[in-house]
Formats: structure tokens, C-alpha cells, sequence
């Protein structure tokens, strides 16, 4: 019998709720609506300001000078703060990949293990420690218990550990992701473990871990705190040695000129403010068509 032909006193009578919600739940629904939006608008309206201002006054800034010479006193240019970035950068993500990718492949492929539970509590509170911590710890113990004094290899190992979470977590879950007939098709064609886990799993997670390995060097190139403690601060080029020799970076020269009543020190800093956001911004846009063109 079709719909059309029953009776209408045999059709059973439907809950209000299936044609539609209450007053006031759609009242609280639309108030919900409206609140999160007003949010969304505001923080990006913040977002965009704030872009807005570090981008036109950094770009004000710009000059080939500030790319040939190195800072002096509250003038000069950012030669010393850039070479010193990319030395911390390079040197943080030298010892922060290969750990962090070895990491979050043992707590994927052996997650019912007890040191896979460790290393995953490990990595969830490092998430949460504040950098300036992180930045005391370097100090205590690389910069004053070791005696390395303000370094490269005291501010790299610093950086080091706080992008370790961030690339552990995106290996962890970019593995999760490949699929088990992928893997089970490998053990079928006699594959051992190791094999299925070096060239297999990690070539088919290798977009996601690039995306979680930017967004680690986005960290580490926008972070302060740690580095004022454990790098220092220095006039002049890196002089290539690991301890014993302060280093410059762009983030200092943001945090420390900004607040100086000279213009030039103000123009240093909003320039150095727009090579840091730039870099982030083209960091995270990489990664994401990374991603996004990968995916599978």
C-alpha cells in the first residue's frame, strides 16, 4: 500500500520536535548564532589590524641597507639578527626532526606499549609549559651549570624542545591516518615490519609530517622568551662557534627597539616584525597547500 493511499486517521502524529525547535531553544539558537559570529568578525578584525599595521610599517621600513649591515646601537640594519635566526632556526630543527619524527612513529606503530604512553604524556606537557620556562631551564643548565654561556647550541636546544610536541603530535597523526588495507596488502606481499613501517607508512604520512615540521619551524622562529635567556644578544655576526658566543635574532630586535623614543630603532623593529610575520605567514600557507595537495 502506498503513502498515498492510507487513511489519514492511520498515520501517527510526529513530535513537534522533528518540524521544528521550541521558542525559546530557537531564541537561545539564534543567540548562539549571533554571538559566535559577532566573535569570528572581532577576531578577525583584530587579526587584519594588526596585520594590517605590522605589514604597511615594515614594508615602510624596507631598505637594501637593512640587508647588508648589521645592527649598531639603536641603527644600522638586520644582517646580524637574520644570519642569527636562520643559524637557530636550522640548528633547532637539525635536532627537533629526527627525534620527533622517530617519537611520533614509536607512539603510532607501538601506541599499546608503556613507553609510547610516556612519551605521549611527555609530549602533552610540553605542549603546556611556557617558552619563558623553557627559556629558564636553558639558563640554569646550559648557560650557567654547563657554562656555555649565551650560545647558539644553548638557544638551539631550547627551540629544539619546545617544536618536539608539535612535530611528534603531527607524525603521530599523519601515520594514524594511512589506511590498514594499505598496510595489510604490504604484509600479504611478505613484507616484515620495519619494511612496512620505513617504506610504506612514513612515505604515505610524509605531507603531514612536512606540514607539522613548518608549523614547528613557525614556532621557533617567532619565539623570544627562550632565546633572550639562552642566546643573548650580539652587535655582530655569528662567529661560528656553538658556546661561548651570544647571537642576534630578529625577535629581540622587535621586543627590545620597539620601546626605544629613536626612530630608527622603531623602523628596525617593525621591519623585523614584518620579516618574522612574513616568514610565518608563508610557512603556514606552504604547509597548508602542502597538505591540501597531498591529501589522500
Amino acid at each position: 500500500m502506498s503513502v498515498a493511499t492510507i487513511p489519514a486517521a492511520e498515520i501517527p502524529d510526529k513530535p513537534s520536535a522533528l518540524y521544528g525547535l521550541r521558542p525559546s531553544r530557537r531564541l537561545l539558537n539564534v543567540v548562539g548564532w549571533g554571538a559566535s559570529g559577532f566573535a569570528l568578525l572581532l577576531l578577525s578584525a583584530l587579526l587584519v589590524w594588526m596585520l594590517a599595521v605590522v605589514l604597511f610599517r615594515g614594508a615602510g621600513a624596507m631598505s637594501v641597507a637593512l640587508f647588508t649591515t648589521v645592527t649598531r646601537g639603536n641603527g644600522g640594519g638586520l644582517l646580524n639578527a637574520i644570519e642569527g635566526t636562520f643559524v637557530l632556526t636550522m640548528g633547532a630543527m637539525v635536532l627537533a626532526v629526527p627525534l620527533g619524527v622517530a617519537a611520533g612513529l614509536y607512539v603510532c606503530e607501538f601506541r599499546h606499549s608503556h613507553w609510547a604512553s610516556a612519551i605521549s604524556f611527555v609530549a602533552d606537557v610540553l605542549v603546556g609549559v611556557p617558552s619563558v620556562v623553557m627559556g629558564y631551564f636553558g639558563y640554569v643548565t646550559m648557560v650557567e651549570w654547563l657554562g656555555w654561556n649565551f650560545s647558539v647550541a644553548a638557544g638551539s636546544i631550547v627551540l629544539a624542545i619546545i617544536c618536539l610536541p608539535y612535530i611528534c603530535r603531527t607524525t603521530e597523526f599523519a601515520l594514524g591516518q594511512i589506511s590498514s588495507e594499505l598496510r595489510e596488502a604490504a604484509y600479504a606481499l611478505g613484507a616484515d615490519e620495519r619494511r612496512v613501517i620505513l617504506r610504506i607508512c612514513l612515505p604515505a604520512a610524509l605531507p603531514g609530517i612536512s606540514t607539522g615540521i613548518m608549523l614547528a619551524l613557525a614556532v621557533s622562529v617567532g619565539e623570544t622568551a627562550p632565546l633572550i635567556y639562552t642566546a643573548g644578544w650580539s652587535h655582530a655576526m655569528w662567529d661560528g662557534r656553538l658556546t661561548q658566543s651570544p647571537v642576534a635574532y630578529l625577535t629581540y630586535a622587535v621586543y627590545t627597539f620597539i620601546t626605544q623614543p629613536f626612530a630608527a630603532a622603531n623602523a628596525l623593529a617593525y621591519a623585523a616584525a614584518f620579516l618574522v610575520t612574513g616568514f610565518v605567514l608563508l610557512v603556514n600557507v606552504v604547509g597548508r597547500f602542502v597538505l591540501d595537495r597531498h591529501r589522500p
